[in-house]
């Protein structure tokens, strides 16, 4: 045991997209209920610092703890199986941040700590969910998911008949 602090390094993952103008619509795609199914699915981010957040049916849950429009959000990451009350993972957090580059906004999103065994399974979904934002960004429809997925998938190393749990 020692008094002094460690210095420690935690996975992440983090992406930087640059998407049609301007950063309000953009920030309306990242936060509008009506909106997130367009590319990320069902749920719902209350609009405010303490906000609660709901996605994909409940699967991830969470706490905004940054809400600060069109610039920046951010939340607590929380995963949970059906029935589940108490989420057998580590807490995580995700944080989006949009930045004015002429006509267009350089989107960053970085999403950490992300599990090892979790990294690539990570980044292929952020890679993923991206994608279809992009597309609904610039009005485009969307490949499906699958599609998307399976091609991300490989770009990453990732068995997507043998995800880490």
């Amino acid at each position: 045991m020692s008094e002094i602090g460690e210095l420690r390094t935690v996975p992440m993952v983090r992406f930087e997209r640059l998407l049609p103008g301007p950063a309000e619509r953009v920030w309306t795609y990242l936060t509008d209920t009506a909106l997130l199914p367009d590319w990320f699915g069902d749920g719902t981010i209350e609009p405010r610092t303490g906000g609660t957040v709901r996605l994909m049916g409940g699967h991830v849950r969470g706490v905004v703890t940054q809400w600060e429009p069109p610039r920046r959000l951010a939340y607590s990451w929380n995963v949970f199986s059906p029935g589940e009350d108490v989420s057998p993972y580590p807490e995580s957090y995700l944080a989006i941040e949009l930045w004015p580059r002429g006509d267009e906004v350089l989107l960053t999103l970085t999403h950490l700590p992300v599990l090892e065994r979790f990294e690539k399974q990570n980044a292929m979904g952020w890679h993923t969910y991206l994608d279809m934002l992009g597309a609904a960004v610039r009005g485009e429809a969307a490949e499906p998911r699958p599609v998307s997925m399976e091609r991300n998938a490989a770009l990453y190393g990732v068995d997507l008949s043998n995800l880490a749990r």
